[in-house]
């Protein structure tokens, strides 16, 4: 069984929250508001998941990459990790974008 796959994640993870921990732009600004938009998209993502995986549109293959250890038939548990950093990433880059073009507005011109 591999880690590498996961363990980019949590690192990937980790960097992003150092991004968002430095700027103050997501979970450190405002935690209570960002873990309910975390869980709320990553729950809402697996759903989306679970949709595709049971009408056989999504199906996992073995790799070596991956740990092997399934959550359920065709999810890995690397799934709902790598959706918990696409939201973070998400919310991050929104958050940030949100800051920069919002000082620009700010500006005298």
């Amino acid at each position: 069984m591999g880690l590498l796959y996961l363990v980019l994640l949590l690192v990937s993870m980790l960097g992003v929250g150092l991004v968002d921990a430095r700027w103050r732009l997501f979970l450190w600004a405002e935690p209570k508001r960002a873990l309910l938009v975390l869980a709320a998209g990553v729950v809402a993502l697996l759903l989306w998941d679970l949709a595709g995986i049971s009408t056989g549109i999504f199906a996992r293959e073995a790799n070596p990459l991956s740990t092997g250890i399934l959550l359920a038939p065709h999810l890995p548990i690397e799934e709902p990790v790598f959706l918990l950093f696409l939201v973070q990433v998400t919310m991050v880059l929104y958050t940030g974008a949100r800051r920069i073009l919002g000082s620009r507005e700010e500006r005298p011109r």
